[in-house]
């Protein structure tokens, strides 16, 4: 919350400037819904905690930037800039990881069709090798961080990236995020231990190709 205040007449007038709150995005389908690729467990803690943590952290960093930029405190600006960056990026990810996603009753693993899947043949060769191209880079990734299929807006074509941390991929890339692999530890640990590979391979067999063609429509545009 911002408070300006100005003088009217002697008189000093406080005006507070609200902004709306982050809030936590319900999931399209219940925490078992994924299983036995994804289970009930670890969505409930990585949903209801992990990511409802990242957006509690953003609204607080958030608040802090506007008190720091209306005191003119450049230190205090930095530092929440960078905490808008991680829980911001947290937030924004698993946002689209959620709808990345679907149970196999609600087509989850169907293969994409239309334009989608047009795009992904002429620039892959095929399904199949553009998930393992995404696959590898994905397992590869040290430490926490994420797998990404993406679209370039300046070239017109699809891309493979992986961002560390939380880090945003549209804001650290420029690529508009298509679909996305969480490889952080608590996005499967529970399940598959440190075999990341397992957890990686299998995801694919949820993977919404629906969601993921509705953001190539829209980015592609």
């Amino acid at each position: 919350m911002l408070q300006r205040v100005f003088k009217s007449g002697g008189a000093k007038l406080s005006v507070v400037a609200s902004r709306s709150k982050f809030t936590l995005p319900d999931l399209p389908y219940g925490y078992g819904e994924l299983a036995p690729v994804i289970s009930g467990e670890i969505m409930e803690l990585h949903h209801s905690k992990h990511h409802n943590t990242y957006v509690t952290n953003l609204n607080v960093a958030a608040e802090k930037l506007e008190t720091a930029t209306a005191a003119g405190d450049i230190t205090g600006i930095i530092a929440a800039q960078s905490a808008i960056k991680f829980n911001g990026g947290g937030h924004l990810n698993h946002t689209i990881f959620w709808q990345n996603l679907a149970p196999p009753a609600k087509g989850g693993g169907a293969p994409p069709t239309g334009a989608l899947a047009a795009a992904i043949d002429a620039q892959f060769g095929s399904l199949e090798e553009m998930q393992k191209r995404l696959s590898a880079v994905t397992i590869a990734v040290q430490g926490s961080g994420w797998g990404w299929l993406g679209y370039d807006k300046a070239n017109k074509k699809l891309a493979l990236a992986t961002c560390p941390n939380q880090d945003p991929l549209e804001a650290t890339t420029g690529l508009v995020p298509l679909f996305g692999i969480d490889v952080w530890e608590h996005a499967y640990y529970l399940d598959y231990k440190n075999v990341r590979p397992d957890y990686v391979n299998a995801i694919w067999k949820i993977a919404n190709w629906a969601d993921v063609a509705t953001r190539y429509q829209a980015a592609s545009a």
